[in-house]
């Protein structure tokens, strides 16, 4: 058992990459499944795939004392790079290929309103948070602020600013529960917040921003809502992109002086 054990590692070590597309593809299998019999759709499958990468992140840093989670583990190293630079661009360009300008312009001046709004609220709270938990540098402000936006728009703007690591990591982070709390608590607060027609899901998603969030939430309220919401979101990201290592890191950097 254990010589065949070896030979498996060896393979799943050897096609990292493949191995890693099949855990996560499992895993979010699984998410979706538990999604529709369990919590009947009430919280998406997103949301539940994001918390067991995060729970298994944590199991895998702990058993390895390692950096990188659960990529630490030889045969999961795979996972790093899917995580990494590479993979993480091609999802911004596929985010920016769902951008559609003449839908957008539908919206009017609330769907406008809300996405300026959203992105610049976002930035502000991340910001003064990064500056409370003591990152005073205008550059981790603003990449912490980006994170705040979504865990893409963090990674974002902290490559283009040069932040450390430490810092992108903790965008991604933040990102990450943004995006899990907008998608688990949307259905319960739809109602009270009069979610329940495309108008309110535009100003929704430009407020929000997480496409996925967004989606995975939406989805969890009302299956036709998510294109109205997810189109403002999808702006609201490359919005971000836009102002964050530009506009918004020079008036963080003039009001912190560095």
């Amino acid at each position: 058992m254990n010589e065949l054990w070896q030979a498996i590692e060896s393979v799943l070590t050897k096609y990292s990459l493949v191995t890693a597309f099949a855990v996560v593809g499992t895993i979010v299998w699984i998410s979706y499944g538990i999604s529709a019999k369990v919590t009947r759709h009430r919280m998406h499958g997103s949301a539940i795939a994001i918390l067991v990468g995060l729970l298994l992140a944590c199991i895998g840093g702990v058993v390895t004392d390692g950096e990188k989670g659960i990529a630490d583990i030889e045969c999961l190293a795979g996972i790093g790079l899917m995580g990494g630079a590479m993979l993480r661009d091609f999802a911004i360009v596929a985010t920016a290929f769902g951008v559609r300008l003449d839908e957008f312009l539908k919206t009017g001046l609330s769907g406008v309103v809300s996405l300026l709004a959203g992105v610049l609220m976002s930035f502000l709270i991340g910001a003064i948070i990064a500056y409370g938990f003591g990152y005073r540098d205008a550059v981790s402000m603003t990449t912490i602020g980006g994170g705040a936006a979504t865990y893409i728009v963090g990674p974002v703007t902290g490559t283009a600013l040069g932040a450390t690591s430490e810092v992108i990591a903790l965008s991604v982070a933040a990102g990450l529960v943004k995006s899990m709390l907008v998608m688990t608590l949307t259905p319960f607060v739809a109602k009270w917040i009069g979610l329940d027609n495309p108008r309110s899901a535009l100003i929704f998603g430009g407020l929000m921003g997480t496409t996925s969030g967004v989606a995975g939430g939406l989805a969890a309220t009302d299956e036709r809502l998510v294109p109205y919401g997810a189109m403002t979101a999808t702006f609201y990201t490359g919005l971000g992109c836009l102002l964050g290592p530009s506009v918004i890191f020079i008036v963080i950097r003039a009001i912190v002086g560095t």
